[in-house]
C-alpha cells in the first residue's frame, strides 16, 4: 500500500489530520501527495516509514538526546540514548550499535501490521550469534528502513542493554553503561542535542506497504520465530 492511500484509509478515518490547512484552506489530494512527497528536511533524509504533521510542527532534524525511561510499575528507571539519525548512514549506525551487545543476543520483531496502531505485537527469538543475525537483517534492510509497521529490538542477555530500532526509524539504547554508544553516535557524525525533539511527540503519519508485510514474515521465518 502506498503512503497516499495509507493516508486515506488510516489517517483521515481516525481524524488524527485536520481537513483544513493552517490557513483554513481546503486540504487537496494535491496538497497531501506533495507534502508527502518531501522526505528531506535541510540536511535530514527521512525513510519512507513515517512523515511529519502537516503544520511542521516538529521539523525532523538528525541528533541524540539522554533521556530516561521509568517504569512506574517497577519502581526504576534506565538511561536511554534516543537518536534521529538521515537515512544514508542509519542502518549502517544501527547495526554498530549492536556490537557492545556481545557475540550472543535475543531478537525481539515487532509488528503492528495486523493491529489498530495503537499496539504491536513481539516476537521473539533468542541466543543468535551476532554476526548471524547482522548478515540477516542487511537481506531486509529495504523493508526494515521503509515500513512504518515494523521494529526490532535487540538485547544482550548478560548485561542489561537494549537497542531498539523502532518503527518510526528512531534509534534507542537502553543501559547503564552508554558511553561506547556516544561515541558511536559521534563519530558517525549525529550530535548531541539535549533539545531535540521527535516526530512521536506530535501527530505523524506511518507508512506501509503488503510488500513489506511479506517481507516481514519472511524475515520472521528466516530468524526462526514462531508466529504467536
Amino acid at each position: 500500500m502506498g503512503m497516499l492511500k495509507q493516508f486515506f484509509r488510516t489517517m483521515f478515518r481516525e481524524g488524527t489530520v485536520p481537513r483544513t490547512g493552517s490557513q483554513g484552506t481546503p486540504r487537496t489530494r494535491e496538497a497531501i501527495t506533495e507534502h508527502l512527497a518531501v522526505s528531506r528536511y535541510g540536511q535530514f533524509e527521512l525513510t519512507d516509514a513515517v512523515r511529519p504533521s502537516f503544520d511542521l510542527s516538529i521539523i525532523p532534524e538528525e541528533g541524540f538526546r539522554l533521556d530516561e525511561f521509568r517504569d512506574e510499575e517497577c519502581g526504576i528507571s534506565v538511561p536511554v540514548l534516543m537518536a534521529s539519525v538521515s537515512k544514508e548512514k542509519l542502518f549502517d549506525t544501527f547495526l554498530e550499535l549492536l556490537d557492545p551487545l556481545g557475540n550472543l543476543v535475543d531478537v525481539v520483531l515487532e509488528s503492528s501490521h495486523a493491529t489498530n496502531r495503537t499496539d504491536h505485537i513481539d516476537l521473539l527469538r533468542e541466543s543468535i550469534d551476532l554476526p548471524v543475525l547482522k548478515s540477516v537483517l542487511l537481506e531486509y534492510e529495504d523493508m526494515l528502513l521503509n515500513d512504518g509497521c515494523t521494529g526490532i529490538a535487540v538485547l544482550a542477555p548478560e548485561i542489561p542493554m537494549e537497542v531498539q530500532f523502532d518503527e518510526h526509524k528512531l534509534l534507542m539504547v537502553y543501559g547503564d553503561e552508554l558511553y561506547p554508544m556516544e561515541e558511536i553516535f559521534l563519530t558517525n557524525g549525529v550530535p548531541r542535542r539535549e533539545n531535540l525533539r521527535f516526530l512521536t511527540e506530535t501527530e505523524h503519519l506511518h507508512s506501509s506497504r503488503e510488500t513489506y508485510r511479506n517481507q516481514f514474515k519472511k524475515l520472521r521465518f528466516h530468524l526462526g520465530i514462531d508466529e504467536e
